[in-house]
């Protein structure tokens, strides 16, 4: 069971064309249908202000497919942010401009679901993005490889 930041999400709307693309796009849409891939509100409107039309498209036929945060997932953003180092993820022109930042909520879905992150992020050392974070919480972080290797996608 996956929760998917935008980025994944862009890439696969971006690079993979449905009708170029079906058997990728059976599987994908067969997991979100199974409630296995799940993302969060703030993903969404991450995906609304992207530049990706075909992900804006579908972003708004998806109900169920974002979920709101619950109390369970604003304490665990809480406890991200309560590690100084950590606070560096939120950039200081969205401070300023009052941007998304949908990374805390997507970590907190699933380090409160036992599911697993997909991003497109990289770990680097003492950095403060997706994967270092779930790496210090003990919360699962894949890759879009990753994920497509997991479930055994071969096109």
């Amino acid at each position: 069971m996956y929760v998917f930041d935008t980025s994944p999400l862009s890439t696969l709307f971006r690079n993979y064309y449905r009708s170029r693309f079906p058997s990728l796009w059976d599987r994908f849409d067969g997991l979100v249908a199974d409630n296995q891939i799940v993302s969060t509100r703030e993903c969404k409107h991450e995906c609304n202000d992207g530049p990706v039309e075909t992900l804006r498209v579908w972003t708004e036929e998806q109900d169920n497919f974002f979920h709101t945060p619950g109390a369970a997932e604003g304490a665990y953003v809480g406890q991200i942010y309560s590690v100084q180092h950590f606070q560096q993820n939120i950039e200081q022109r969205k401070l300023l401009k009052g941007g998304r930042n949908a990374d805390p909520f997507v970590i907190a879905k699933a380090g409160t679901s036992g599911r697993a992150v997909v991003t497109m992020e990289e770990f680097k050392p003492h950095g403060a993005k997706i994967p270092n974070i779930c790496a210090h919480f003990g919360v699962e972080c894949l890759s879009l490889e990753q994920f497509m290797e997991l479930e055994g996608w071969r096109f």
